[in-house]
């Protein structure tokens, strides 16, 4: 690429540009402009001599000063933004890019750049950030959401998004990570975002448009590993790692060790970049089982505290992938926890495609997806709280009783798990069209958060798979990796199956993973993504479902084997109380003559009408009758969700009953309210 032109006319002579001075940083490493030139400081304990290298038209060496606690700096007049440089070690012939670099324009072996952060035209002052209530989370891969796979290409869709009733962008990793395309979860420059899909001012664009639609944005970060490729922290310093922890990547990042200070400094300031720099509206952690700390305060303490500091009056919501479940992570500072805002549920997607694929092999064998299993998960979010787990044959969980349902976040799709059928399938594909629906209601109407993967809300066709470019000597080693990991299902273990499997080094492997938004307004797709749209307005609109669930908010009782309700209790007391009723029956038709179940009886004075169901022929269903008759008891369709709502009894003949659920469900499809606004307290 041309060289920049980044020095400025009247440079200073050599010894005044090596003279250290220290102005003030925003951030304690990295390169950063300021007052007419740029200020580099980075950590490496191991080397007495550190020397910045600047390319371009004028490429020379300048020598940093040695600090305490193993710190070089150096403050050079007249380097502006775009200027490329890197750090030599010594006596090294070897020259690196910067660990906390701001941008890596020809990847992670190339030159670090200067950026401004402060050159961007930002137009959210006003925007207050997002909290726990309220949201529905919606998942996205920046290479594949478009097929052009850029930042730009992504704002176009935005719109749609909030047209749909999305409220926040989850985005899968984006920082730099070598090769052409990757999931993003092998980054090694944690604070440059990756050039495939733009500049940094473009991932500004993208988060400054979503708040002008009134969307939050929060990031994947990968604070548990580095990726194998473009990974130099070592030769800066041996203990950016531990050996005394292991992780499935190998030696866990060093946050308790010796020398850990300026390894916690790191992490903890990349969490005040996103915030300060890109104004994000918080971050869901990557696998913090695997975020090793033996420390008095663990480093994900310290991280939450830092940044809803770096917020200042703005909400942020921090999400945590954490496999064995562990609780603390949402629990109040002050009784010995996190501070953060929600776990991601496994639960509750195991049981569900257990239910929908009929499966449940390897991990899914402790899940049976009953209807006690949603029931449980809608009341108290994780199913496994600490008792045995047979998989894993040891204790699963910990005690979750009292928290919140906003602590949990629940989906049926999400990028590992669709990966991981095998084929890259979505839930739609691996069970029946009537199914799929009837759990799309149960998932988007529960009161815990829903989060959608994209292309979910249409039926996406395309399939999404698990790719990563890397050299051919990984490449080989992550192909047979891969292999291993799906031979865990006896199914995919099969010699058929496994000859199947698709080479995530191949670009037509990325490629067949890209949406195609265009099928929105297909027929079929169309009629799924109006189904959403629907569901979320009932969401945002009904006052049982608006509202954040307590404990007595919400019960359920089993119909059937396969057939459940469960009953969302409004606030309000007497014969006016809007309760809703959402009865699912994941089996064939089922006859409830007579009902013996307290839950399923109307208010005083009402009968029970249809408000929604997931059967209405415009969304590809064949129609709803009656469910609560006079004459035959309950009759529960068969592979469906029917949402029910009170009506005064002298108005609830079978006809009127009907009548009304086909004008209820068209007022759901044509409602004009324009959305709530997300609830940011």
């Amino acid at each position: 690429m041309p060289a920049p032109d980044v020095l400025g006319s009247k440079q200073a002579p050599a010894q005044q540009e090596a003279a250290h001075r220290v102005p003030e940083r925003r951030l304690p490493v990295g390169a950063e402009f300021m007052d007419g030139g740029t200020h580099f400081r980075v950590w490496a304990p191991n080397h007495r001599e550190v020397r910045v290298a600047l390319e371009g038209n004028s490429p020379r060496e300048m020598p940093a000063a040695r600090e305490e606690g193993g710190y070089h700096s150096a403050w050079i007049e007249g380097v502006r933004p775009g200027a490329l440089y890197k750090f030599r070690l010594g006596a090294a012939h070897t020259l690196y890019p910067d660990p906390a670099s701001r941008f890596q324009p020809d990847g992670p072996h190339g030159p670090s750049q200067v950026v401004d952060p402060v050159a961007f035209s930002w137009t959210d002052a006003s925007w207050p950030g997002i909290g726990a209530a309220g949201q529905v989370l919606y998942e996205m891969h920046i290479g594949t959401f478009t097929r052009e796979g850029t930042w730009d290409a992504a704002i176009r869709e935005l719109p749609h998004l909030k047209d749909l009733g999305i409220t926040c962008l989850e985005v899968l990793p984006v920082n730099e990570f070598a090769g052409g395309f990757g999931w993003g979860y092998d980054g090694v420059d944690l604070f440059a975002p990756t050039h495939l899909y733009g500049s940094p001012d473009d991932f500004r664009k993208f988060v400054n448009r979503a708040h002008q639609l009134g969307l939050g944005v929060i990031l994947d970060v990968v604070y548990n590993h580095f990726g194998p490729d473009g990974n130099y922290l070592s030769a800066f310093s041996a203990d950016y790692f531990n050996a005394d922890h292991k992780t499935d990547w190998g030696d866990a990042i060093n946050f308790d060790g010796n020398n850990s200070g300026p390894v916690r400094e790191l992490f903890v300031s990349n969490a005040r970049y996103w915030i300060e720099e890109f104004h994000l509206d918080g971050f869901r952690f990557d696998a913090t089982q695997a975020i090793v700390d033996d420390s008095s305060r663990h480093i994900l303490a310290d991280i939450t505290e830092q940044a809803r500091r770096a917020a200042g009056p703005k909400t942020i919501y921090l999400v945590n992938e954490n496999e064995p479940q562990h609780t603390r992570l949402v629990r109040p500072m002050d009784e010995g926890g996190y501070g953060m805002d929600a776990l991601w549920n496994d639960d509750f997607h195991h049981s569900a495609m257990v239910t929908l694929s009929g499966r449940n092999e390897a991990y899914y064998t402790d899940y049976f997806g009953k209807p006690q299993e949603f029931i449980s998960a809608a009341k108290w979010g994780y199913l496994y709280q600490g008792q045995r787990y047979k998989w894993q044959k040891k204790r699963r969980g910990t005690p979750g009783l009292n928290l919140p349902a906003t602590a949990f976040v629940h989906f049926i799709q999400n990028h590992d798990q669709i990966a991981n059928s095998g084929g890259g399938r979505r839930a739609h594909e691996l069970t029946s069209p009537g199914q799929f629906r009837a759990m799309t209601a149960l998932l988007l109407l529960m009161p815990q958060t829903p989060l959608l993967f994209q292309g979910q809300e249409f039926a996406a066709s395309s399939t999404f798979h698990y790719f990563a470019d890397h050299n051919p000597e990984l490449a080989k080693l992550v192909r047979a990796g891969r292999a291993k990991e799906m031979a865990q299902f006896p199914s995919i273990a099969t010699p058929a199956a496994q000859a199947c499997l698709l080479d995530p080094a191949s670009r037509d492997t990325f490629e067949k993973s890209k949406v195609d938004h265009a099928e929105r307004e297909r027929p079929v797709h169309s009629q799924i993504y109006q189904m959403h749209k629907d569901l979320l307005r009932l969401r945002r609109e009904e006052p049982v479902f608006r509202r954040v669930s307590r404990r007595g908010d919400i019960d359920g009782a089993v119909l059937g084997p396969d057939a459940f309700m469960l009953r969302f209790f409004d606030e309000g007391d007497g014969p006016e109380r809007g309760d809703r009723l959402l009865v699912v029956n994941f089996g064939s038709d089922l006859n409830l003559d007579p009902c013996p179940e307290p839950l399923m009886a109307p208010p005083l004075n009402f009968h029970w009408a249809i408000l929604w169901s997931s059967e209405d022929p415009a969304y590809g269903g064949i129609g709803t009758p009656a469910l609560d008759t006079e004459r035959e008891g309950w009759l529960l369709p068969g592979r469906a969700a029917v949402l029910m709502a009170p009506m005064p009894a002298k108005q609830a003949t079978v006809e009127t009953r009907v009548r009304a659920a086909g004008s209820a469900q068209a007022a759901v499809r044509n409602s004009e309210v324009p959305a709530a606004s997300p609830d940011h307290a």
